[in-house]
């Protein structure tokens, strides 16, 4: 086995599109107050779905990151991509140019992909006939688009490539393109997750898997992790996309460094194809990897951003993988859901809780658990609920799992300026 010079590996730039605001601090913010970003669906008309409440994006403008051709030529999910990416980048005061181009990629994930524009080139063919359908619809649809149009619209030449594991996705997004920085295959990446399925058939299909909740008459309470009372989860949609660099390079451009990213871990259930394996084995897995991965002991953890999709199955099957790992100390660590606030993103979802993560690492600063009224009594953790917390945040942990036995945790770390290089 080839070895590796293992380069530090540091946070520089955060982008957000999000239920709860179109920018970074619109976003944590929102997640601060613990505003509910869920309502009815206005994207169409789903009054004949069994559940007809999201987490919608508000007020997204697409003509302000891109020409009004550009947008009519990518799906929804794209968009977002490639919005919070140069949010991103902007954020970091980074610039791509001739010189550095070829050193800097860009990944980013994704569940589903171009299914909006699925949709609507089925009704054409089935309405007007095949001839009619748009020669832009593979491009527009397939999953990859995120990434390929970020690249185009940024200029980055290096790594580029799009994770497809469902709700993992863009977890596993960030964490791949950690690898490739943290060895020497970019000095910096673009790197997240994106997602626009709310649309009739992707609402019909998770229904259909009783997946989602059915709170109608409360969307601002449909979400709620690790309560007793919770009945599935809420879709979501959005983007959220960290600039990652190789700490010199970043250090030679005096740029602000958000945290250090230092650990990865992800795995396989190998059980079934929606169902977690009931004792967390997995997720517990991916858990001690990311902390063996950035040399953790139990007691350096003070948060973990959980995947907390307010579904009965994992909930309490993330409990237990987190007391699992972290024992004892399990109970003295801050774990809390912001999906209970922008619904689950899918692909997307790894993208804005990394986000989020960095955020609370930055700013000592840990967001709630949203409507959490009647703790489930095997969801027993600190679950910071209903407020937010000031609280010193050295190291942070976030978890994202998926349809398929899809386990990934990312470890984030104040960074430390006085550490040598590794």
């Amino acid at each position: 086995m080839t070895n590796f010079e293992h380069k530090r590996v540091v946070v520089t730039g955060l982008g957000a599109i999000t239920p709860l605001g179109n920018t970074l601090g619109e976003y944590w913010e929102g997640l601060l107050s613990g505003r509910n970003g869920i309502g009815e669906i206005t994207l169409f008309d789903a009054s004949q779905h069994d559940c007809h409440i999201a987490g919608e994006v508000k007020g997204y403008d697409p003509h302000e990151y891109m020409t009004r051709k550009e947008a009519k030529r990518m799906d929804r999910f794209a968009q977002f991509g490639v919005s919070a990416s140069k949010q991103a980048i902007a954020d970091g005061q980074f610039v791509i140019n001739e010189l550095n181009a070829e050193q800097v990629g860009v990944m980013i994930g994704t569940g589903i992909g171009g299914l909006k524009v699925l949709e609507d080139q089925q009704e054409i063919y089935l309405t007007r006939g095949p001839s009619r359908c748009s020669p832009f619809m593979i491009p527009m649809m397939i999953a990859n688009m995120a990434a390929g149009q970020t690249a185009i619209h940024t200029g980055a030449k290096g790594p580029n490539s799009c994770t497809v594991t469902a709700c993992a996705a863009g977890s596993h997004a960030v964490g791949d393109a950690f690898r490739l920085v943290q060895r020497g295959y970019a000095q910096a990446m673009i790197c997240g997750g994106a997602e626009a399925a709310v649309t009739p058939l992707g609402l019909a299909g998770f229904a259909s898997a009783k997946a989602l909740s059915t709170r109608n008459d409360s969307p601002g309470t449909a979400c709620r992790p690790f309560d007793r009372d919770r009945d599935g989860f809420v879709m979501g949609e959005g983007s959220g996309i960290l600039l990652i660099e190789e700490l010199e390079h970043a250090l030679s451009r005096g740029a602000r460094i958000y945290a250090e990213i230092v650990g990865y871990g992800m795995t396989c259930d190998a059980y079934h194809m929606t169902k977690p394996v009931p004792d967390g084995e997995g997720a517990a897995r991916a858990i001690q990897l990311a902390m063996k991965d950035a040399d953790l002991s139990s007691d350096q953890v003070s948060y973990i951003n959980a995947h907390g999709t307010s579904t009965p199955a994992n909930d309490s099957t993330e409990t237990g993988a987190i007391k699992k790992v972290l024992g004892q100390h399990a109970y003295n660590i801050a774990v809390s859901s912001t999906k209970s606030m922008t619904g689950h993103l899918l692909g997307g979802s790894g993208g804005i809780e990394a986000v989020a993560t960095v955020m609370a690492v930055a700013n000592d600063q840990i967001p709630p658990t949203i409507n959490l009224q009647n703790p489930d009594p095997d969801c027993d953790l600190d679950y910071v609920p209903n407020q937010s917390r000031q609280q010193i945040v050295e190291v942070a942990l976030s978890n994202s799992f998926g349809f398929g036995g899809h386990n990934v945790t990312l470890a984030f770390r104040k960074y430390n300026e006085e550490e040598t290089s590794q």
